[in-house]
């Protein structure tokens, strides 16, 4: 895997891949399977309340040129996730930032692409160019209390719960975020327990 310089405020989002997956950049064309999955309350009610509900018709335009172009590769990476099977259409999206707010990561999957343990394949990649490329130390991740799936991946991962804090999400009956800490030396312990060389598993 060949990862861009990353101290080019203009160096491309790589080409992640996996076992079964592709994470390649966002791009127009995925506005349509963005739009349609971010209209199923089950995938965006744990998201941010900083997503609009119910979403509008132009949601998922807005959200490509005005939060994606500006900023993809600058401090900010988003892939969409594919199936390698069929790797032009978008089943979800994970987004890695640099800027703490706390948390560095975040991801959605579209529902019927649950249980397959795609999100937890995903993680892998985006973790490693993390602290492999990016110079991240550590990355902070949450999740809405109750939410088992997202939960469930952080654990997968080796992150450890270190905390909980106020959030807003766009199910108001959501208040509080389960804060995670993955450490670079944390991540290469638990990848060595977990997976031995993970690299040859992960990655064409």
């Amino acid at each position: 895997m060949s990862y861009p310089h990353a101290s080019s405020p203009h160096s491309q989002v790589p080409i992640l891949t996996t076992q079964r997956l592709i994470l390649r950049p966002v791009v127009e064309s995925d506005i349509p399977a963005v739009q349609q999955n971010f209209t199923d309350y089950e995938i965006v009610r744990n998201l941010s309340s900083v997503v609009p509900w119910p979403y509008p018709a132009d949601g998922a335009s807005i959200w490509f040129h005005d939060h994606v172009v500006p900023i993809q590769g600058r401090n900010r990476w988003i892939w969409a996730i594919t199936l390698k099977s069929n790797p032009h259409d978008l089943i979800g999206v994970i987004d890695l930032w640099r800027e703490g707010r706390p948390e560095h990561r975040g991801f959605w999957l579209s529902r019927q692409h649950w249980g397959y343990g795609y999100m937890t394949e995903a993680v892998v990649p985006v973790t490693d160019l993390a602290f492999d490329a990016l110079g991240f130390e550590k990355l902070i991740l949450s999740n809405a209390v109750g939410n088992k799936r997202s939960a469930r991946v952080k654990e997968k991962c080796g992150a450890h719960k270190i905390g909980e804090k106020a959030s807003s999400f766009v199910d108001p009956a959501l208040t509080t975020s389960e804060l995670w800490e993955l450490t670079k030396e944390s991540w290469k312990a638990h990848k060595m327990r977990a997976y031995g060389d993970i690299s040859s598993k992960t990655s064409d």
